[in-house]
């Protein structure tokens, strides 16, 4: 059973790299282009991974993983950022994130660091 992965993010070229690359890697990919489609989503459905990015519409990344850590704590959560700000990072980790790439970021990265999670939270769904 192909593993499931919510990409929350609102930039369509970001949205396309990322979506193509981890279809190609055999997983099945769920979009959401804004915080109130993604939490809709988080509430209907089981994922193996969240990859979000933290400036989103609606409702903020920040919000999507508080939720989501509360609500879902075995669901694991990766940020995609264009922050390199540390005290950003830091909080990101400190709400519980698992891994935090900062845009922009090669696909070959995303892909090894998407497996190594989902590898070590085993199988959710």
């Amino acid at each position: 059973m192909k593993k499931k992965i919510l990409v929350i993010e609102d930039n369509p070229m970001i949205v396309r790299t990322v979506e193509f690359k981890l279809s190609k890697d055999g997983y099945e990919v769920t979009v959401a282009e804004d915080g109130k489609k993604a939490l809709s989503l988080i509430k209907n459905t089981t994922f193996d991974l969240i990859l979000t990015d933290l400036m989103l519409p609606f409702i903020s990344g920040k919000e999507l993983i508080e939720y989501a850590k509360k609500n879902l704590p075995d669901t694991p959560i990766i940020v995609l950022s264009t922050s390199t700000q540390e005290d950003i990072i830091t909080n990101a980790f400190n709400i519980g994130v698992d891994d935090f790439i900062t845009k922009p970021f090669s696909p070959q990265e995303l892909s090894l660091r998407v497996k190594r999670t989902v590898n070590s939270y085993g199988n959710i769904s």
